[in-house]
């Protein structure tokens, strides 16, 4: 599968693995770029010298292309970009921030530079900063999310209309037919977390994954709105949450209740109650928890049988034409 994806990054397949913070470790980003794709680790999570000791760790289990997720508004996020720079990183997936601000720097560094976005104004500003793709992501993905609150199957498509550089789509898809669907809309590579997140290797709880392999529609929501919406599963921080934004709560009451290391109680420690459970729609499609690499095979091998049975029905329709 050749592309501008695949040509940009040096993978085999147009496939990358969320850079998700207390799920993307050094295991999770060896196992996916070892099986073609493009692994990442989540610096959000991270101190500058853990980071360090990921990257080379990450390093020293396969000799393929990974990368940096690096959220733009971390505290650490300056001293992250210099070690990122100093350890000559491939490539660098930035969010939650202005891509101008590092773009031109880890160009000089050698680094490949995509920047999340989650409209068309932000994907013409990622353009204009000189960044060399986008991930366009709808709201059906974990974690924090854009305030438009745009799904994957309008965004893709706004996002290939507004710019001309290599598009990756993201948010809601875990299969091959996600990424045939990503692709028909314009998409060039597609991005996955929760489907990644839920995997062998993925560095999340026991607990919090097999949790997440249960989850039915409707058993995540968008909540923290005025702080920064986030996907979240419905448990009893989650009810808290949805309690006060019901009664009006102000952003900082809300961020009293969030406090602080919330979400690593609840992904990382396995807190099902009182932590912060992040994870994506996707998480409905998902029934098991097989290894990074299986699941790039599956999905590539999806894909390609999808991609046939739609040509051989664009066949019979013409034939009936």
């Amino acid at each position: 599968m050749e592309n501008r994806i695949t040509s940009l990054f040096g993978i085999r397949y147009p496939i990358v693995a969320g850079g998700m913070i207390w799920c993307s470790g050094w295991r999770l980003a060896a196992a996916v770029s070892e099986a073609g794709g493009l692994g990442l680790i989540g610096s959000g999570s991270m101190t500058p010298d853990l980071l360090r000791e990921h990257i080379r760790k990450c390093r020293a289990a396969t000799e393929k292309p990974f990368g940096v997720n690096v959220p733009l508004m971390y505290r650490y996020a300056e001293e992250i970009m210099g070690v990122i720079m100093e350890e000559r990183v491939p490539a660098v997936f930035t969010s939650a921030g202005s891509p101008k601000t590092w773009t031109a720097r880890l160009h000089e560094a050698g680094c490949k530079v995509a920047h999340v976005i989650s409209s068309t104004k932000f994907a013409l500003k990622s353009q204009q900063a000189g960044v060399d793709a986008v991930v366009a992501e709808g709201f059906e993905a974990g974690g924090h999310n854009g305030r438009e609150e745009t799904t994957t199957m309008v965004l893709v498509p706004r996002v290939r209309q507004a710019v001309a550089i290599p598009l990756i789509a993201a948010g809601g898809i875990a299969t091959g037919r996600g990424m045939l669907a990503a692709f028909a809309l314009g998409a060039e590579g597609i991005q996955m977390g929760t489907r990644f997140a839920l995997s062998e290797e993925s560095s999340a709880s026991d607990a919090f994954k097999k949790l997440c392999i249960g989850l039915q529609e409707g058993d995540t929501m968008l909540a923290l709105k005025k702080l920064s919406p986030t996907r979240l599963i419905r448990n009893d921080f989650f009810r808290a949450v949805e309690e006060a934004e019901n009664r009006g709560a102000t952003a900082e009451e809300l961020q009293q209740l969030l406090g602080r290391g919330r979400s690593k109680r609840g992904i990382f420690e396995g807190d099902l109650t009182d932590g912060e459970l992040e994870i994506g729609q996707a998480a409905s499609l998902i029934r098991e928890l097989p290894t990074a690499g299986q699941i790039v095979r599956e999905t590539v091998a999806e894909y390609e049988a999808g991609l046939q049975e739609l040509v051989k029905q664009a066949t019979n329709c013409k034939e009936e034409i």
